[in-house]
């Protein structure tokens, strides 16, 4: 069994109160995540480029204000 499949198994037995608990721990930990790989992106110079595009974009007047 993989540990994806033993966490899928232990996560489908957690009780109620658990599994809300692991849901908020989850999503904090994912943001985090996300955040520390765009992060890391952006020193890598990796959205350099559409930086620049959407930049572009917006001088020319080609955006739409939400």
């Amino acid at each position: 069994m993989t540990r994806v499949k033993k966490l899928e198994q232990e996560v489908r037995e957690l009780t109620p109160e658990e599994l809300k608990a692991f849901r908020q721990w989850f999503q904090e930990y994912d943001a985090e995540s996300w955040d520390r790989e765009i992060e890391n992106d952006i020193r890598a110079g990796r959205l350099a480029r559409l930086a620049s595009e959407a930049i572009a974009e917006h001088r020319a007047g080609r955006t739409t204000e939400l």
